[in-house]
């Protein structure tokens, strides 16, 4: 192990010491800093120290020609001074090489979301998002303001709000799981920038456009997709929930169809109208099927019927109508039934009333009857004097 004043000169002509594979050069006035020359002609700056338990410890500063002797020797310094006062700048490095990268995470989540309900948005966002612009990071290089930005070009280029928002829902998920995983403690994305917007749809079917959307389902080339409707009308169910049952959650005598997963992670169950009943008693059943709505070519559930919905809405001249629409007419039908709000919270599985809340307005003819009715029968006429 060659000692000397190690400088910029000496350190352009050091040589490996022939027959090995490497030689390190000490500094005489700097302990621990040294050089290491490799056979191969390749040569980089390192500081050695012993830790607080004695073991000796080196850190890579950085290869020569990549930075100067000085800054070298600037860093060794620093990296000695770290390690007398009891700090470990190799065990530091050794925990931040550790910290995943996004796609090792990714990976995760992927595997995670595949296990749970309604996973196929999350995946989506995931491949199709995230990876590509995350993944080669790790998770503490992945900074607050650089995901603020990144959500604002979104914006920029015509993505709406909601998805927006979606996309960071699910990058958050990603640093809470790896929390939970013990794998990087932090979460860059709850204090990023988000843009305040107002999702909520109010477009509910009319009775002449369910009869003119049903007409159009059954000329489908889709032979489900009238079923599928269907029974989201009747229900009020999510799309991912119906594509997803299966015969044995249908109790066709207690007329319930139970979810044991849903949205919110709560079993529960969805009381079946005769007009649902009916529905489902004419089903297709296929040997060996589980499903109640399988896709007839694969018996397997329809990842998706984006396309012949979009069709069938057309024909019915119904193109601002949304899948998701037929929930919230299920819910508009129950409140101008007169169903008060508790009991359509109920049925449409809302975990709190501020879901529902949206529906209440619709009930205003019902509430203006029910005043009239209180003051009919006071039977006080209070505009005319005694």
């Amino acid at each position: 192990m060659p000692q000397a004043n190690l400088s910029s000169l000496y350190c352009a002509n050091a040589q490996c010491d022939p027959g090995k594979r490497k030689t390190d050069h000490y500094s005489l006035t700097q302990k621990g800093f040294g050089l290491e020359v490799r056979a191969s002609g390749g040569k980089s700056y390192f500081q050695r120290y012993f830790d607080q338990h004695g073991r000796q410890r080196q850190v890579t500063i950085g290869a020569y020609g990549e930075i100067t002797f000085e800054q070298a020797r600037k860093m060794a310094q620093k990296i000695r001074s770290e390690a007398v006062l009891g700090g470990d700048p190799a065990g530091k490095k050794e925990l931040k090489q550790a910290i995943p990268r996004y796609k090792e995470i990714a990976e995760m989540h992927l595997t995670y979301a595949a296990n749970h309900h309604r996973s196929d948005g999350a995946q989506r966002i995931i491949k199709n998002h995230l990876i590509s612009r995350w993944g080669s990071k790790r998770l503490d290089e992945i900074k607050q303001q650089d995901i603020t930005n990144w959500l604002a070009e979104k914006r920029q280029i015509g993505m709406a709000p909601a998805s927006v928002a979606k996309i960071k829902t699910v990058m958050s998920k990603s640093f809470e799981l790896a929390r939970q995983w013990e794998l990087f403690d932090g979460n860059p994305t709850k204090r990023s920038w988000s843009e305040k917007y107002n999702n909520s749809r109010e477009r509910y079917l009319t009775s002449d456009e369910a009869k003119a959307l049903k007409l159009a389902c059954e000329c489908s080339s889709n032979p489900q997709l009238k079923n599928i409707v269907a029974l989201l009308l009747l229900t009020g169910a999510r799309k991912s929930e119906l594509l997803k049952a299966k015969w044995t959650d249908i109790d066709l005598d207690k007329r319930t169809w139970t979810l044991n997963m849903t949205k919110n992670g709560r079993r529960r169950h969805i009381p079946l109208s005769l007009g649902a009943i009916a529905v489902i008693g004419q089903l297709p059943k296929y040997p060996d099927c589980p499903w109640l709505l399988p896709n007839p070519q694969t018996l397997l559930p329809f990842t998706d019927i984006k396309r012949s919905w979009m069709q069938a809405r057309k024909a019915a001249g119904l193109d601002d109508v949304h899948l998701h629409d037929l929930r919230h007419s299920f819910a508009s039908n129950l409140v101008n039934s007169g169903v008060d709000i508790l009991r359509v919270s109920r049925l449409m599985g809302h975990v709190n009333l501020a879901s529902t809340s949206r529906y209440s307005h619709l009930a205003a003819d019902q509430l203006l009857a029910a005043s009239e009715a209180g003051s009919a029968h006071m039977n006080v006429d209070w505009s005319q004097s005694a």
